[in-house]
This record gives C-alpha cells, sequence and structure tokens, in this order.
C-alpha cells in the first residue's frame, strides 16, 4: 500500500520543531518489560497537537465549536529505540506542507536528548458534518 499523502520528512534535530510537550510515560502504557507499546505512540502524538493547538491561542474545542475538525488521514511512525516505562518524553512537532484543505505535522520523541522516534500525521480540515472545508488562515499563516 502506497501513502498518498504523506510527504513530509521529519528531522532528527530537536531544534528543528518550534514546540514541544513532556509526557511521562505511565505503567498502563508498557509491556511486561517495561517497554511502550507500539500502539501509545500515537495518543502522545494527539496529546502534544492537541496542546500546541492550545499554545498557539486556537485550543481544540474552540475549533469545534467554530465547527471545524480535524480529522487524521495518515500517520507513520518510525521507531529508532523503546521508550520505557517512568521516562519523561519531549514531543517535538511542527506544522508542514498545509495546502487549501489538510496539512501535516512533523514529530520527533526525545528523552534527554536522544532521538527515540519520528512521526508525520496527515490531517484533513472538515466541517461538523464531515465534509471537508478550507483551512482556516490562522493555521495557514502558522506554516510560513
Amino acid at each position: 500500500m502506497r501513502c498518498v499523502r504523506l510527504s513530509v520528512e521529519p528531522s532528527l534535530d530537536a531544534t528543528a520543531y518550534p514546540f514541544h510537550h513532556r509526557i511521562r510515560v505511565r505503567f498502563a502504557e508498557t509491556d511486561a518489560m517495561g517497554i511502550v507499546h507500539h500502539s501509545r505512540y500515537l495518543p502522545y502524538l494527539e496529546e502534544a497537537r492537541v496542546a500546541y493547538l492550545r499554545d498557539v491561542g486556537h485550543p481544540y474545542s474552540a475549533m469545534r465549536a467554530e465547527g471545524l475538525d480535524y480529522t487524521v488521514l495518515e500517520c507513520f511512525v518510525q521507531y529508532r529505540q523503546p521508550l520505557r516505562f517512568d521516562e519523561q518524553v519531549d514531543v517535538h512537532l511542527r506544522l508542514a506542507s498545509p495546502s487549501r484543505t489538510a496539512f501535516q505535522m512533523a514529530y520527533l520523541l526525545t528523552v534527554d536528548g536522544h532521538n527515540r522516534a519520528t512521526a508525520v500525521t496527515v490531517h484533513g480540515c472538515v466541517t461538523s458534518a464531515g465534509r471537508p472545508t478550507r483551512l482556516p488562515e490562522w493555521l495557514l499563516a502558522l506554516a510560513s
């Protein structure tokens, strides 16, 4: 299967990302060896995206109240080294490749400055009825 929209190559340099959000790994997110299960990375990315939107003055709840939503169209995670119980993970992110109706987010997950994973998510802007719509101007401005 081929990725249709995914086009961003996440940087391994944390300084390339204008925002980061710290998450502490909970025991419930790990397997018997204390390693984070691969499925738990996606909620980490989501938590960082929501924190980013809040930080730039557009909380997700306010956008939803305005009738907009951002559906995940694709995601990609490259696991480089495992995350472990009780580590503090910095999820670095940047907005990338906006179009009229979609954008991508690039991520770098680090622990104490060591790269653990990279990721990209692709999002489509939709109305509350689920119909594609244009990205708001403020979101396009963030990418420039």
